[in-house]
């Protein structure tokens, strides 16, 4: 795979990426915490937890993307 290729594919799938955190801006999942443990007998709690995604990074892949490029464009030409 050449160079230009590559740049193309990297800038785009970061636009992408960064378009999806700014769209849906966190993700959850499930974790099973133990509750208490006395010898055989055990009692698990099964959470779900959510992570918040700051904004920032999404404009921040987004505007690297872009850089790649448009940068990565101009250099192949040269």
């Amino acid at each position: 795979m050449n160079k230009l290729k590559f740049k193309i594919i990297l800038g785009v799938a970061l636009i992408i990426i960064g378009t999806a955190i700014l769209g849906y801006g966190h993700f959850t999942y499930k974790s099973e915490e133990k509750i208490f443990e006395v010898g055989s007998l055990r009692a698990t709690a099964e959470r779900t937890k959510t992570v918040l995604l700051p904004p920032i990074i999404g404009w921040t892949l987004i505007g690297s993307g872009t850089f790649v490029l448009i940068f990565g464009a101009i250099r192949s030409k040269v």
